[in-house]
Order: structure tokens, then C-alpha cells, then sequence
């Protein structure tokens, strides 16, 4: 009889060929539990997903709430649902006011996808730039804004009149004219390794699309509901978008995405042509209500607020000489090491050690650590420990 690793290798799609194969049971807490009994906490938190971590009964309950009631029962904007339209004036709520009207979708890459199409529908402009080093998505129209060119040549030809300008750098943004429909931008890069702003880049480019009449599509998919210490990250960077694009923590384990404007822009989807952006089970019920329950629970709570205090406690007891740098913000942080060998080696070792690490996309030499909000300092300490453990032992 095949054993379930040789099964999950042959029928199901690899997308990486060494995958970690952790069979998982089930999990509780900050924790993942394999088929052994053995306990991993998680500094990953399933890429930034899993805001409130594993199996949280808040989260749960809400699913299973909505679960009696109705699961998927038409395309999106047909009929009212209160998951859907409960979130949208929640979030609304939270936002400015030109941030008032939400397009619910199933993924962050769905979320890029739809606010490129309002971009080039409200501004009548084909060109889109974005930055060296960003990641958006691997869906053709995200791929075409990907920073990264070996991710892309095998999937050649992509969307046209997409520019590449370089993240943190005021001369590029000479780039931004009247041709540019959008720039699409992350508050702190992600895949190569949580890169910051400096020099007042994010203003820049604001001051720049304001005179170029160019629409600014901030990607929050990996920054929102709260990782960085605020509940999206343009509360904690001086900029505004035109569009904002959540996903993953949004959902709190559970698969949404959303592009936000105001009404006047996200309404040119509906006229000329009608259905100028259709999903069938985009802000499905399921997950809306996940959502809801999160981000309530996330405006009731601490543990946004908790997220600096966390965030200095990385840093204190993740001192150690094979440690280069600490970059980014919050509980969004990449540890930078001395080469790419040690870096897989502690991401291997940690996983042996019950400590669940992980890479980024485009960087070989650093670690991400982005846990749960709900991480204890405790399990803080205790992850620390590990890590540190493993490389004073190289």
C-alpha cells in the first residue's frame, strides 16, 4: 500500500521539488501536530494566513455558524448575503472614506488581477509599473508585475507596457508619467525579504501619482489585519491608496482576498461593458464570515496593539553573531544570515527541533518569522531558543 508522502509526491501537483512532506493530524493553538504526536510551533503561520493561528474557536465557530445556515448559493453581487455585505461595512468602517466599497475575491493574486482592471478601466492608461523585487501573485497579470525575472521568462509573452522601477528609489520614480494607469506597491516588500521604505520613498511616489493622475494599488495582501502594529499597513507608512488590495491574514486561515476603492471608481465595473469583473465563489460565505469574526475579534482585542511589544522581544533574544540583520516590522520579520547554506540549515534543523521556519522567494539567505498574532511571549522565547541553539552548534 502506498504511505501517504508517496501518494501527496505523485498525484498532487509539486510546486518545489525537496517539500518539507510534514503529514499533519491536526492543530491546536500556535501549534502544528503531525501524525506522530509531535508538536511544532508555528513562526510561519501558513505564510502570514493564520492571523489568530490554528483551529481558534472564534474562527471555527464562525464557520460552523454559517455553515448550517448557507454555504455558496450564486455568482458574487447577485443576492445579498450578511457574511458579504457585514465585512464590507466593517471594513469600510476601518478605512478612509474613499476606501468605502469592497470587491470580494478568492486570493490575493485574484485581488491584483481585479484592481489592475479598474486601474486601466478608470484611467483609460495601459501602463503599470511596479518594483525590482516584488511579488504580486503568479497569475498571468500578476506574473507580469513579478520584480523577478526568473520567475517569469518560462511563461513569456506576459501583460505589455508593464515597467519595472527599483523599490526605495526616489530617481526611478521619474517613470511614474501621465502614460501610467497604476504603480502597484507593497508597504514592506515580501519576497525578497521584508524590505522596509526609507527616504520617504512611499510620499514620493504619492506626490507623484497625484500630479501624473496615476492610481496608487497598494498590495496589503501579506501586511493586513494587523502585522505590522496597525490594522493595515498604510496607518503605519505615510501613504494612501486608490485601491488596496487584503488577503491572506484577512481570512484567518480561510481562502479571501478583496480589492477596496470608492464607490465612484470600483461602480465603472459595472457599465461598459457590464460585468466588467465576474467571480463565482469570490466572498463566499464561509470564509466572509471567518473574516468578520477576525477582524472583530482584532478590534475588541490587544493584540494588535501587542504586536510592537512582540516584535522587540524578537529582537532581544534573536542576538547572535551568525545573525546579520533583523529587517522589516512587527511580527514581519526576516532573519538575515552569513550565506544560503545556513539558512537551509536552520529552517531543516528547526523543523527536527519542533520549530516551523521558512523561506522567502527571492532571498536565499534569510528566514522568514511571521507567527500568529496570537504568539505568547513565551513561545517567542522559546522559538528564539531553538534557533539560536542551532547556530551556535555551526
Amino acid at each position: 500500500m502506498d504511505t501517504a508522502k508517496e501518494i501527496f509526491k505523485r498525484h498532487q501537483a509539486q510546486t518545489f521539488p525537496y517539500p518539507s512532506c510534514l503529514e499533519v493530524k491536526f492543530t491546536k493553538g500556535n501549534y502544528i501536530i503531525d501524525v506522530d504526536g509531535k508538536e511544532y510551533l508555528d513562526f510561519t503561520a501558513g505564510v502570514s494566513a493564520c492571523t489568530l493561528g490554528h483551529s481558534n474557536p472564534i474562527i471555527t465557530e464562525a464557520v460552523k455558524d454559517q455553515l448550517d445556515k448557507y454555504t455558496h448559493v450564486m455568482v458574487y453581487g447577485e443576492y445579498i448575503q450578511s457574511p458579504q455585505y457585514k465585512l464590507a461595512k466593517l471594513l469600510a468602517e476601518n478605512l478612509p472614506k474613499k476606501l468605502d466599497t469592497v470587491y470580494f475575491t478568492n486570493s490575493g493574486t485574484e485581488a491584483i488581477e481585479g484592481a489592475m482592471k479598474l486601474a486601466k478601466r478608470a484611467t483609460g492608461r495601459s501602463e503599470i509599473i511596479y518594483c525590482k523585487n516584488s511579488y504580486h501573485g503568479s497569475t498571468q497579470g500578476a506574473l507580469s508585475i513579478m520584480g523577478n525575472e526568473e520567475h517569469k521568462t518560462a511563461f513569456r509573452p506576459l501583460l505589455p507596457n508593464c515597467k519595472e522601477i527599483i523599490y526605495n528609489d526616489i530617481n526611478s520614480l521619474k517613470n511614474i508619467t501621465n502614460k501610467t494607469a497604476a504603480i502597484v506597491i507593497e508597504p514592506v516588500q515580501g519576497a525578497s525579504g521584508f524590505v522596509t521604505p526609507k527616504n520617504e520613498f512611499l510620499e514620493r511616489i504619492t506626490e507623484k501619482c497625484k500630479k501624473s493622475q496615476t492610481l496608487i494599488i497598494l498590495d496589503e495582501i501579506q501586511t493586513c489585519y494587523g502585522r505590522l502594529g496597525s490594522l493595515f499597513g498604510f496607518e503605519t507608512y505615510n501613504i494612501k491608496p486608490d485601491i488596496l488590495c487584503i488577503a491572506k491574514g484577512m481570512g484567518a486561515g480561510m481562502p479571501i482576498g478583496a480589492f477596496i476603492a470608492s464607490w465612484e471608481l470600483m461602480n465603472l465595473l459595472t457599465f461598459k461593458p457590464s460585468l466588467g469583473h465576474i467571480t463565482t465563489f469570490g466572498g463566499h460565505p464561509i470564509n466572509c464570515a471567518a473574516s468578520l469574526a477576525c477582524l472583530k475579534h482584532l478590534l475588541d482585542s490587544n493584540l494588535i496593539k501587542d504586536v510592537s511589544k512582540k516584535e522587540r522581544l524578537f529582537r532581544k533574544h534573536l542576538t547572535h553573531p551568525k545573525i546579520k540583520s533583523i529587517r522589516g516590522k512587527g511580527l514581519m520579520l526576516a532573519i538575515e544570515l552569513e550565506d544560503e547554506i545556513l539558512a537551509k540549515e536552520l529552517v531543516e534543523e528547526s523543523m527536527k527541533k519542533g520549530l516551523v521556519l521558512f523561506y522567502f522567494l527571492f532571498t536565499k539567505t534569510a528566514i522568514r518569522i511571521t507567527p500568529p498574532l496570537t504568539i505568547s511571549e513565551n513561545e517567542i522565547v522559546k522559538g528564539c531558543n531553538i534557533i539560536k541553539q542551532i547556530l551556535e552548534n555551526k
